[in-house]
């Protein structure tokens, strides 16, 4: 022990081992602000809650004294992810505002100014969107694209929605059509799922492949209760064409206790509804009318689905999944 603390004065000595810097308060002080502010940007970045714990964890930014700017941007990450439309377009003025004064140095996502710039123009398109202008839209979010082609999966999905609403209007499923039941039961045509005094009939295209509709489904099984009970009929359609699929889907079905969720089918001529549809991702919700009108088509999150139910019964509100499913 002795010859081991010898070595390690003789090393001291040479200059081979630095004795240790005077502590500093004031530069420990500062190294503890700034772990502070990481730790609460962190939070806010990937906080994915409720609406009140998003706020919060606003709040704590502040208090650690995160730039109100990357604050924004978290903001605009947060309604992007819940795909509240409503929420971005609100947002506009205070991403105009910034414009001048954006500091790059202050940005929690941003590798460049142009990208600030594509979100000033993606939130003009959806403003001119929701004005019903198409015109001023396919302007603004083309020079969206432009500025920031690697948030293209941002601005993608509300050129597919608009696309979609524009080949809806009009359209009419026939209801006629001869279903094949997948878990039991007779072939029948859709419209035997309608009862005498149903309101509309909810299309839910899925597939047992498919991870987020493995997710969805807890979710389903309560719309599809709650929808019940508002004269609101679910039929689940099998998407793809392939032998094993009907089998395995059943088992789904099955060992989650599914079959009192609407009926369920496999979409016919190897996948016939969903071509008619546009239906190009998993899970997708379509509300038919009784005469087969589409009132509704897309993705099981967004608030349109709600409000077009709404409209057809003012009670009808978007149920909460089991617990342990919750997102």
């Amino acid at each position: 022990m002795r010859a081991i603390i010898r070595l390690v004065a003789t090393m001291f000595c040479l200059g081979a081992v630095a004795p240790a810097e005077p502590w500093n308060p004031a530069a420990a002080a500062a190294e503890m602000v700034a772990a502070g502010k990481r730790v609460a940007l962190d939070r806010l970045l990937t906080e994915r809650g409720t609406e009140r714990e998003f706020q919060q964890a606003i709040q704590h930014a502040r208090d650690a004294g995160v730039n109100g700017q990357a604050i924004l941007e978290a903001r605009f990450l947060h309604a992007v992810d819940k795909g509240d439309d409503e929420v971005l377009v609100g947002m506009l003025p205070a991403f105009a505002e910034r414009e001048a004064s954006f500091k790059l140095e202050d940005s929690a996502i941003f590798a460049a100014k142009e990208d600030w710039l594509a979100v000033i123009e993606y939130l003009k398109a959806l403003t001119a969107l929701e004005a019903g202008n198409h015109p001023a839209f396919k302007r603004h979010i083309t020079e969206a694209f432009w500025l920031s082609p690697h948030q293209g999966t941002a601005f993608a999905p509300h050129i597919e929605r608009l696309r979609t609403a524009e080949a809806m209007r009009g359209l009419k499923i026939n209801l006629s059509v001869v279903m094949t039941p997948l878990v039991d039961g007779e072939a029948r045509p859709l419209a035997a799922s309608l009862g005498e005094n149903s309101k509309a009939l909810l299309l839910h295209f899925w597939s047992p492949w498919s991870g987020e509709c493995d997710g969805f489904l807890p979710q389903f099984a309560a719309i599809a209760a709650h929808l019940a009970d508002h004269g609101i009929e679910c039929a689940s359609l099998l998407s793809g064409d392939f032998p094993e699929l009907p089998g395995e889907a059943s088992e789904v079905i099955r060992n989650a206790k599914l079959t009192n969720a609407g009926v369920w089918f496999i979409d016919p001529a190897g996948g016939m509804l969903a071509r008619q549809l546009r239906v190009r991702d998993l899970p997708t919700l379509v509300l038919l009318s009784p005469q087969g009108e589409v009132l509704f088509n897309g993705a099981p999150d967004t608030k349109a689905l709600w409000q077009a139910l709404a409209k057809i019964d003012a009670r009808i509100s978007r149920p909460q999944a089991p617990a342990e499913d919750a997102r």
